[in-house]
């Protein structure tokens, strides 16, 4: 069975932040380049690293409405449906670090072809996160499949720990324990993260920069 999509395991629950918020700190680069390449991407530089830190959100989402972030990328974009129901706490730090930035010119720092692609770490190292956890236990019925989006945690923290890192299923059945809190699933743009899900090498490294250009909040 495929290795677990974990933080690295140095990564402890308030030593994965620190530093300004990325609102203020970073802005996406500026292409130099339109033309893509034969994996249907626009070649890019990384963007710099950077150690971001937010507040813990304080207030859950409105359960009348239903909330949606879609992520734009130099492969393309993908719209995520939050799945606050499941996991309210982690849909509010999501939608919380989304509003303020957070994800914003940072990368997909593992890919691992027929299994995950991982982002949500500005440190680009596995070990960041904004400072902050949150716990939604998944039921014990959980399922990871296609296009559902998880929450990723070390092997230390409890089942559905969650920071800022979170990881997408491009395979049908990932086979994985109920123990990464479920934030929601791509319900557009599958097709964009079937691409980048194939832009990984044997060591789970990125065979060529994906960046979250942008993430916005609808």
């Amino acid at each position: 069975m495929r290795r677990l999509p974990l933080l690295a395991v140095v990564c402890l629950l308030a030593a994965c932040g620190g530093g300004k918020s990325a609102s203020t700190t970073t802005t996406t680069q500026t292409q130099t380049q339109t033309t893509k390449d034969a994996a249907g991407c626009i070649p890019m530089k990384a963007p710099a690293a950077a150690t971001r830190s937010e507040k813990k959100p304080t207030q859950m989402l409105d359960a009348s409405k239903a909330y949606t972030v879609t992520l734009d990328t130099n492969c393309g974009s993908f719209t995520i449906t939050l799945d606050q129901t499941q996991s309210p706490n982690a849909a509010a730090s999501f939608v919380a670090l989304t509003n303020e930035g957070f994800f914003n010119a940072t990368i997909f720092h593992r890919i691992v072809p027929g299994f995950v692609i991982q982002g949500g770490d500005p440190t680009q190292t596995g070990t960041g996160g904004p400072g902050y956890t949150t716990i939604d236990k998944p039921p014990a019925t959980a399922k990871y499949t296609l296009g559902i989006v998880a929450m990723a945690k070390t092997g230390a923290q409890p089942a559905g720990a969650a920071g800022s890192q979170f990881f997408v299923v491009t395979v049908a059945d990932a086979g994985l324990p109920p123990d990464y809190a479920i934030v929601g699933k791509v319900t557009k743009g599958i097709g964009v993260v079937n691409r980048i899900g194939k832009l990984g090498d044997a060591n789970e490294q990125p065979t060529e920069v994906v960046e979250i250009e942008k993430a916005t909040v609808s």
